[in-house]
């Protein structure tokens, strides 16, 4: 017995074990199922989690988590496991023998019924995990650099690399990119933008970009920085503006970045956005693009960088490119129509892309001939001028500061394309309007209409112009398309095409087109020969200006300026043929600025004197002028400015300046003087001397010295044989006694012309005109301007370092005896331009070493003898200045001489 009770036991355990097992693969097919279930389900679950992952990832810029990819990986393996069991255990099942209860492998088949449930249970752990995955994604990390759609740029290979240059440079943090709009300045931006997607290029940790726009919403653009800093809603979403400056700013101080904002019209406060200050050491940097110079500063750029308008060439490639080689192999005649019309959008980007399509379709040289009419004389008629060009120039226009700088804009498209400007005269024409009325005084008017043309060249409406005749004087011009955009809003876009009538070089006008004037309010003829005969006076009940300037008229139909009832300006200058003026102007009794300027008009009608509300008179350069009608100019008793320069010697210059001592309103005189009686009268009346603002002193023949008034803002003295010395007045030595007391300098005194004073030996008394801007002297035989150390005793100027620091632009006219400008080098931090042409004896130049820092500086002009003759102290400074140096056409300094 005590044997066979261990046999027993050990019977029964491998009875028991053998039933184990056999029951196991019995349930082997059950528990195949179960496994196919539990797989079925996770294979559901795997497929919602892949499709939540590639719908976040293509529509919100994500990517799965690592906990989703690591489940992900798990389960793909786990279903080829599965796979492989399933297969092997129906492999198994099928080889059966002994009935269903004895397989061929009993060990290989137990071996799989065990590992089923295993597997099942496997599954089903990651069924849960799969099932319990809350997000699946995470927001990507921002790449360093997003493209920006953009076609090859035209023309921007030098703001580019100007730009670019800045980018590299340390020392510069802001960059402005300015120009007019359409000019390019947001493709050069793309195009900086686009530079960092090379792979070899990681000079920032991120670059954003962010369209800034007229209407500056401070909310939209920190939400835009916030979103491509990749920061999660639930930080900075329905919060103030100051938590969401907090998050960008935390996100950004610590990273090297470069903000590029386009379209900016106002200074943006970026510290109120969040950015933090550039410096530091971190070499982040901004770059932005505006219309307006002025935002550059208010933005504190260290670098402004203007986009011009393309070049000719440059222009014409990109218009062809737009208009297409099937339209330019059309016809033989076609390729030159396109360059006439190419030229009609002076290189301006926005014009040659919206054009071009509108004459794509022209297939015939007709067709091209007729667009190109009407882009010259009706362009907003062409197919997207208005809204695709014109309205998005206008924007600018829109964001003008007041009514008055918006009207001064618009009256600029009263002058012909491509016209140069004289700011004076403009000036002049605003304050006649009645556009700065709210300055009782003449001066402060005029100051005021300099600093509006400044914010009008700021905001690239107007342009600086360059005559290339007169030097020293201010130009303007506006740009062809932006003229177009500015009578198109004159006329209220379009709607009353008449209100503004701008006509140049037409010839003959005839009376048809002269009744379809009644409702304009403003008429500007240029260039044009006569107006035909009228059968009847016109009535012109809306007409404030007239403007016929620049023509060959002789004469004016009878009866034209019968009816104007509310009429302001009248101008007739530069019309040298006209030698009549019509008598019915003495009954405009509205007028209130008359400019008869270099006309040949001999006699002024008596019936002038009706203009009592006459407050602008110019009669410059008439020398056909006969002696004017008695007690004519003291009759104007509105009159505040009075120009006779250069007139007829007709004229009786005792009684005119008595008469216009009279005038209680007088505030602004500019006068030539031909003998020392009319001169006494000038220096002893101070309200003269308060209100001349020119003088011009030409063949006073006999005077020795002069004294001038403290008070000329312009001196003019020509022909003046015997002329020795030029004082102040109140100086101990007076030619022309005063009685008024000693003035220590000109403080007012701009700009200075000399000519032909053969006897005067210095300009020692310039030293006491500390804002002396221009400065021109020629057919003299001084020696030396300004002689060594003359520092007047008891100047205001007591440094040689403000000697003609204002002095913007000189001229040296044949003058062979002179040796020296000034005795000392100085800095003349504001010129621009020197010009001197047959000075044989002056070989060295006043300019110290900072001349070569100096931006302003535009061109030094002269003789290449003369320039490759002077001497220097330092080799460098030569070096810096050669790039200046412009050889001189000989009708340049001609015209600007004989102008004295």
């Amino acid at each position: 017995m005590d044997l066979v009770s261990p046999v027993l036991d050990v019977v029964t355990l491998i009875c028991n074990c053998i039933g184990d097992r056999a029951a196991s693969v019995r349930r082997l097919p059950e528990s195949l199922r179960s496994l196919r279930t539990e797989m079925e389900k996770l294979s559901n679950v795997y497929k919602d989690v892949k499709e939540r992952v590639e719908l976040e990832e293509n529509l919100e810029k994500k990517k799965s988590t690592h906990a989703v990819d690591g489940w992900i990986g798990r389960a793909e393996a786990m279903e080829m496991e599965v796979n492989e069991l399933v297969e092997n255990c129906d492999e198994e099942i099928q080889n059966k023998c002994l009935g269903n209860y004895c397989p061929g492998n009993c060990r290989a088949r137990y071996k799989l019924a065990k590992m089923v449930p295993e597997k099942i249970d496997a599954v089903a752990a990651l069924h849960t995990e799969g099932s319990n995955f809350e997000e699946v994604t995470v927001p990507l990390p921002s790449p360093q650099v997003f493209e920006t759609p953009l076609e090859k740029p035209v023309g921007l290979d030098s703001p580019f690399e100007k730009a670019w240059k800045c980018l590299q440079d340390e020392k510069v943090g802001t960059i402005g990119i300015y120009g007019m709009g359409g000019v390019g300045k947001t493709t050069l931006l793309k195009k900086i933008n686009n530079k960092f997607l090379q792979s070899s290029i990681n000079a920032f940790d991120l670059v954003i970009w962010l369209v800034v726009s007229r209407s500056t919403n401070l909310e939209r653009v920190q939400e835009t920085i916030l979103d491509r800093l990749g920061i999660p809603n639930e930080r900075w979403k329905g919060r103030e503006e100051e938590r969401k400056a907090e998050e960008i700013r935390r996100a950004l101080k610590t990273r090297k970045f470069l903000l590029l904002l386009d379209d900016i019209w106002d200074p943006l406060d970026l510290m109120r956005v969040g950015i933090p200050p550039l410096g530091d050491g971190n070499q982040s940097k901004i770059v932005f693009t505006t219309r307006s110079a002025d935002v550059c500063g208010g933005m504190a750029a260290q670098k402004s960088i203007k986009v011009e308008c393309l070049e000719e060439k440059e222009a014409l490639s990109l218009f062809q490119a737009k208009v297409g080689e099937d339209t330019l192999n059309s016809h033989p005649d076609i390729p030159k129509l396109v360059e006439m019309v190419a030229k009609e959008c002076k290189g301006l980007p926005l014009a040659l892309i919206v054009i071009a399509p509108a004459m794509a379709s022209a297939k015939t040289p007709e067709e091209w001939e007729r667009n190109l009419h009407k882009l010259r004389k009706y362009p907003k008629n062409l197919p997207g001028t208005e809204n695709d060009l014109f309205s998005v120039l206008a924007f600018s226009y829109d964001s003008l500061p007041d009514e008055a700088t918006k009207s001064c804009f618009l009256y600029c498209s009263l002058f012909p394309e491509d016209y140069q400007i004289p700011s004076e005269h403009l000036i002049q024409l605003w304050i006649g309007e009645g556009f700065l009325d709210e300055y009782d005084d003449i001066q402060e008017a005029k100051n005021q209409g300099g600093e509006i043309i400044e914010k009008l060249k700021h905001a690239c409406l107007l342009q600086v112009g360059r005559s290339q005749l007169i030097v020293g004087k201010e130009f303007l011009k506006m740009h062809d398309v932006i003229r177009d955009m500015a009578l198109w809003l004159a006329c209220e876009k379009g709607k009353k095409k008449k209100k503004f009538v701008v006509e140049d070089g037409v010839g003959l006008i005839r009376a048809r087109e002269v009744r379809k004037w009644k409702d304009a309010q403003k008429i500007s003829l240029w260039n044009n020969t006569s107006i035909e005969e009228l059968r009847e006076p016109p009535h012109f009940p809306n007409i404030e200006t007239t403007l016929y300037s620049r023509s060959v008229m002789e004469s004016f139909p009878s009866g034209l300026f019968t009816n104007m009832s509310v009429i302001r300006v009248l101008d007739f200058s530069n019309n040298n043929k006209l030698r009549e003026l019509p008598v019915e102007i003495g009954n405009l009794v509205t007028l209130q600025y008359l400019n008869l300027s270099n006309t040949g008009i001999k006699h002024l009608p008596v019936e002038l004197k009706n203009l009592k509300k006459l407050r602008f008179l110019l009669l410059d350069d008439m020398f056909s002028l006969g002696p004017l009608p008695p007690q004519m100019v003291s009759n104007f008793s509105s009159l505040q400015m009075f120009s006779m320069q250069s007139s007829s010697y007709k004229v009786d210059e005792v009684m005119l300046l008595k008469e216009l001592e009279q005038l209680e309103d007088i505030n602004d005189i500019s006068i030539t003087l031909t003998s020392i009686l009319p001169a006494q009268i000038l220096f002893n009346s101070h309200k003269l001397q308060l209100s001349t603002t020119l003088l011009q002193l030409k063949d006073c023949r006999g005077v020795k010295q002069v004294q001038i008034s403290p008070y000329v803002q312009k001196l003019k003295v020509g022909s003046c044989d015997e002329l020795e010395n030029l004082e102040i007045i109140g100086s101990e030595k007076e030619a022309v006694p005063s009685k008024f007391p000693r003035q220590q300098s000109f403080n007012r005194l701009l700009r200075v012309h000399i000519v032909r004073c053969r006897k005067l030996l210095n300009l020692n008394w310039l030293i006491d005109a500390p804002k002396l801007q221009s400065l021109d002297i020629a057919f003299c035989e001084m020696e030396k301007v300004v002689e060594d150390g003359k520092i007047t005793k008891g100047s205001e100027i007591e440094s040689c370092s403000s000697v003609f620091s204002r002095l913007i632009s000189l001229t040296l006219n044949c003058m062979p005896k002179l040796k020296s400008i000034y005795g000392h080098a100085l800095p003349f931090p504001s010129l621009k331009r020197i010009i001197v042409k047959y000075c044989p004896s002056l070989k060295k130049l006043p300019f110290d070493s900072s001349i070569a820092m100096n931006k302003k500086l535009e061109e030094i002009m002269g003789n290449q003898e003369w320039w490759d003759g002077l001497e220097w102290e330092d080799q460098t400074m030569i070096e810096n200045l050669t790039p200046y140096f412009r050889p001189l056409k000989i009708y340049q300094v001609i015209h600007l001489t004989s102008t004295a």
